[in-house]
């Protein structure tokens, strides 16, 4: 099961690397960045809509039969996008992924948390978060040297004996668990799709339109409020729905769950969102290949892969605020030590330090929040709870994504004014030095952003009940 989502990581993490040569190869002529997020934010939106769903059929079908659908589907997805010759093609071909991808996700929570009891969940966490951190290596690492080598292409391509192997291996090892049966929420889902979408893509269209009009008399705060307008109307639903809603609503009543999915909200956002300024920073303004951008995120990527699993054995012990808030806080100082050393003088080697502190943050944060989450749920709502916890946290991504290309957009028309409107782009190369200099600014003050958000995760955590309990049946 591990092996699907660590291919859903490392998919994630070699497209962020990938994404400069993306937009040299498919939007070479334009210096406007908000068509290549599209390449991440399409993935994730249609990662995040349906989570909910998913979750529930695992529950009704069995995990191990949902799981080996999204992984045959994310696995033609990933040859449809590297035989994409357009940059609309390659979007459409992410939002397929994405549709395998939350296929699977709810299935390799809900496996955990129905196969190991409360009191030992946290070490087998620990391994589903140093998943993570092999991803976080592996996925810079593999993306550079592919892209190097053979074109961002490749990047999609290596999906597939991985997608073979890991089907073969579900096939014959996954057990069949218990089914449950369940009503399907139709209108929930329609609801809740329809508010995602209209939220990031005014979040997303938003710069590209000078927050103006985007069709005739529909602007982009139109689209915006109207978003959330749906989504409060999805909650109320939710409330009222009396047989199977999308959203069990006991399940909040669980403190833990609750705080834990406002906590694991903020993480996705500013994992997704801090990637994106880093590496257009090293590739154009300090003239990096993605493989050199993709190195020095190796202490990252090792100390979140050493210390997650150890982080996860110590947590069945302890208080789990003893970990997270520790971790979140050395996420959030990494992210500031980054963003004060993105300029064009300072040595790149420097840049392994704020790596290494973003690593054992990384370990304090992903198994420990994922064990506290889904400690006290029953077994029969397994599904529900991991498809509500992985549908919060991918919304966060996917509202990071949106928010982090707007905001990097409006960083450089300030330190670059007129820079969308100049002729050529900012595609492919290093950028010359009167240039390079004041987009390395627009980069830096743009990683800001994730590095005060993941403090709300901070203050989230501090409301998490600090005795591990026996789980309570919600019904």
């Amino acid at each position: 099961m591990v092996i699907g989502f660590f291919m859903i990581l490392v998919d994630t993490t070699i497209v962020s690397v990938a994404n400069p040569a993306i937009k040299a190869a498919l939007d070479p002529d334009t210096n406007n960045f908000d068509n290549v997020v599209w390449v991440t934010s399409a993935y994730l939106l249609a990662y995040a809509v349906p989570l909910l769903i998913t979750g529930r059929l695992g529950d009704r079908f069995g995990p191990k039969n949902i799981y080996l659908i999204g992984l045959a589907v994310f696995t033609l997805a990933s040859l449809w996008c590297g035989l994409s010759t357009t940059l609309e093609g390659l979007i459409v071909a992410r939002a397929a992924q994405g549709l395998g991808a939350a296929c699977m996700t709810p299935q390799t929570m809900a496996v955990i948390t129905r196969t190991f009891p409360p009191d030992r969940r946290g070490a087998a966490m620990g391994l589903w978060g140093g998943t993570s951190g092999v991803a976080m290596l592996v996925g810079p690492l593999a993306g550079g040297l592919l892209v190097d080598a053979f074109g961002w292409e490749a990047i999609f391509f290596v999906n597939l004996p991985i997608g073979i192997l890991g089907f073969v291996l579900a096939l014959l090892l996954v057990p069949k668990l218990e089914t449950h049966p369940h009503r399907f929420d139709i209108p929930g889902v329609f609801l809740s799709a329809a508010a995602l979408f209209l939220i990031v893509f005014g979040l997303q269209e938003g710069e590209a339109h000078d927050w103006g009009m985007i069709w005739g008399p529909i602007s982009v705060w139109g689209l915006i409020a109207a978003g959330v307008v749906v989504l409060a109307l999805f909650l109320w639903y939710q409330a009222r729905t009396k047989t199977e809603p999308l959203v069990p609503m006991a399940l909040f009543r669980d403190r833990n769950f609750s705080w834990s999915n406002v906590a694991i909200a903020t993480v996705g956002f500013t994992v997704t969102s801090m990637s994106l300024p880093l590496m257009f920073f090293l590739q154009l303004a300090r003239g990096l290949t993605p493989t050199e951008a993709a190195l020095l995120m190796i202490p990252m990527a090792v100390a979140a892969g050493v210390l997650s699993p150890f982080a996860g054995k110590v947590l069945d012990r302890i208080d789990p605020r003893i970990m997270l808030v520790p971790g979140l806080l050395l996420v959030s100082a990494s992210l500031f030590l980054f963003a004060f050393l993105m300029n064009t003088e300072v040595d790149t080697a420097w840049l392994l330090v704020p790596s290494a502190i973003l690593g054992v943050g990384n370990a304090g944060m992903w198994g420990p929040l994922a064990t506290t989450a889904t400690r006290n749920l029953p077994r029969f709502q397994a599904g529900a709870g991991a498809g509500i916890y992985n549908t919060t946290r991918t919304v966060g991504s996917v509202l990071g994504s949106a928010a982090i290309a707007a905001f990097m957009q409006s960083r450089i028309e300030a330190n670059l004014p007129g820079a969308g409107d100049a002729p050529g782009g900012m595609g492919g190369g290093s950028l010359p030095p009167a240039v390079a200099a004041p987009f390395a600014d627009a980069m830096a003050q743009t990683m800001l952003m994730p590095a005060v958000l993941i403090l709300v995760g901070v203050i989230a955590v501090l409301f998490l009940r600090g005795k591990p309990s026996s789980a309570v049946d919600l019904r």
